[in-house]
């Protein structure tokens, strides 16, 4: 079974928050824990504040998030890698080759679905993507 579950994007700030969030929000009462990091992270950045706008509207907090890098620590430290777009598991299993057979899109049983990048889009391209995400999410539910 997992124990523990990372969730990465390019700047940790958007798309892997919102999952990290998501997917804590639907594991309540499992023991998994989960993180989100970043490819390329603003390190130390929260949240975009429209990603935390809409994640609000759910009821879900992400005050608390501040971007952090990928490195190989947490790589190890992970039994589960999810990410956001094929590009982000060819780059990710690149630079971490121990990472392959652990690490999938979320959008894996949504039929390989991308989840498109936001930042800095209109409110109503953050809706779309939270959307994609928490469908995503309930996907991986019955898996974790």
């Amino acid at each position: 079974m997992f124990d523990s579950i990372l969730v990465v994007c390019a700047g940790n700030i958007c798309r892997s928050p919102t999952a990290e969030y998501v997917l804590k929000r639907k594991l309540v009462g499992k023991d998994i824990r989960v993180s989100s990091a970043g490819l390329t992270a603003l390190e130390g950045k929260p949240a975009d504040a429209t990603a935390k706008q809409i994640a609000a509207t759910y009821g879900i907090n992400m005050d608390d998030h501040q971007g952090q890098q990928l490195t190989s620590g947490l790589v190890a430290q992970n039994s589960v890698i999810l990410v956001m777009e094929q590009r982000h598991l060819i780059d990710l299993c690149t630079r971490y080759p121990e990472a392959r057979g652990k690490t999938f899109l979320l959008g894996k049983w949504l039929g390989d679905k991308e989840v498109p990048d936001p930042y800095r889009q209109s409110l109503e391209a953050f809706e779309h993507v939270y959307a994609l995400i928490d469908s995503a999410c309930s996907a991986w539910q019955k898996y974790l």
